[in-house]
């Protein structure tokens, strides 16, 4: 048997394209079936997981699958926005408290998410470097964003423009990194965390100028009177915030109208959130307010019914393959028929050739197979991105 052994590995050795050939495409098929169920399986956990730890989310009337997709995934999907008033109303509730999120823009393709400490806590979020935010214009950046960007604690980023041709409304920002969070293997890891003040800044909403009490330029000053001084379109808008001009940062007009794109609210209990979600359901609230873990349930069996029809097409390649394969062991038997002819000629069995041809089908699929665990082990590295590109 060692002798059958040694003469199938040197045919195969001695055939290297087509072994190397035969054990790739053998080993992708075993591969495909199991490997795409490790990540819908993986993306499954990792999705229900951080919408079962997400309680309840409020936000317009609209797509619930677009809201739960932007406050738990920042994908910024294109949905209508709440006020600071319903910020204000929903913890006047005391039926618990609310962490706010606005995620509208990007820096250099990473979300840029608006919240509060309280985000931090409720995520169990811990920092590798550095501090949380504590002023308007710093932000703290996910793992994954500090490594893709190869930024830390003392660095910048700025905030990328919704159109270039819009001129007049958003304006970059150039954001402090504070800080740098520890990895999770969640969302976060791909997001820019800064203060909801800093993205108000960012639509247009804050700015910062140079102080025109003592400017006359009449370029610049167009109108003053004792209450007011009005500027003209060659102010300096500044677009870092710093320790020098943090002061000048101000705001106009009633907070409350503000913009945020939902809330994430904690019930104090069970019961607490019930009665809460009842004001809703009677119009007391206009807004909507959703269980993320339904909507993620019902989105994920939408799409994973796909699963099924993958597993009958890699069934049926793989019946293909096999039957290749047996075709291309006949053909082989075929074109060694000399080769064969000879084994016989020298005193060879027909059970020792059918043992020295079985050997070579066994350390085929046995490379084929180890293939295959080195891919499929190799899976689970990619189910963030397979999440992100193929499912939300």
């Amino acid at each position: 048997m060692r002798q059958s052994f040694y003469l199938a590995y040197k045919y195969i050795t001695f055939h290297k394209i087509r072994s190397i050939v035969l054990i790739f495409s053998i080993g992708i098929i075993i591969y495909l079936p199991n490997g795409l169920k490790k990540l819908i399986n993986e993306s499954e956990a990792q999705m229900l997981a951080r919408a079962k730890a997400t309680p309840l989310i409020i936000g317009a009337k609209g797509s619930s699958t677009d809201l739960v997709i932007n406050t738990l995934y920042f994908q910024q999907e294109k949905t209508e926005g709440i006020s600071m008033k319903t910020l204000n109303d929903v913890n006047a509730s005391e039926f618990g408290y609310a962490i706010p999120v606005l995620s509208m823009f990007t820096a250099r393709g990473f979300p840029i998410v608006g919240t509060d400490p309280d985000y931090f806590d409720f995520r169990n979020l811990s920092l590798a470097s550095g501090r949380l935010m504590s002023f308007v214009g710093e932000c703290v950046v996910g793992s994954a964003v500090a490594d893709k960007l190869n930024i830390g604690v003392g660095d910048s980023l700025v905030s990328s423009p919704e159109n270039f041709f819009d001129l007049a409304g958003v304006y970059p920002l150039k954001m402090n990194v504070a800080g740098v969070l520890d990895p999770t293997d969640s969302p976060d890891d791909q997001a820019i965390f800064v203060d909801i003040k800093t993205n108000w800044v960012i639509m247009g909403l804050g700015h910062g100028h140079e102080d025109l009490t003592n400017n006359y330029d009449p370029s610049i000053v167009l109108q003053r009177d004792s209450s007011t001084v009005k500027a003209g379109a060659k102010l300096y808008i500044y677009n870092t915030i710093n320790g020098e001009n943090m002061d000048s940062f101000h705001f106009h007009g009633d907070m409350n109208s503000y913009p945020l794109s939902s809330l994430i609210f904690i019930p104090k209990d069970h019961k607490s959130a019930t009665i809460f979600r009842g004001r809703f359901e009677s119009g007391e609230f206009t807004q909507q307010i959703i269980v993320p873990e339904y909507v993620v349930n019902n989105l994920l069996q939408s799409i994973f019914r796909i699963k099924q029809i993958f597993n009958t097409v890699f069934v049926l390649v793989g019946l293909a393959t096999m039957l290749i394969l047996a075709l291309i062991v006949t053909l082989s038997i075929r074109l060694r028929k000399d080769e064969i002819y000879t084994m016989f000629t020298i005193g060879s069995s027909r059970l020792k050739v059918f043992e020295i041809i079985s050997f070579e089908l066994i350390i085929l699929i046995g490379s084929s197979s180890i293939f295959a665990v080195l891919l499929y082990l190799l899976t689970g590295f990619f189910v963030e991105d397979f999440i992100q590109n193929f499912i939300i």
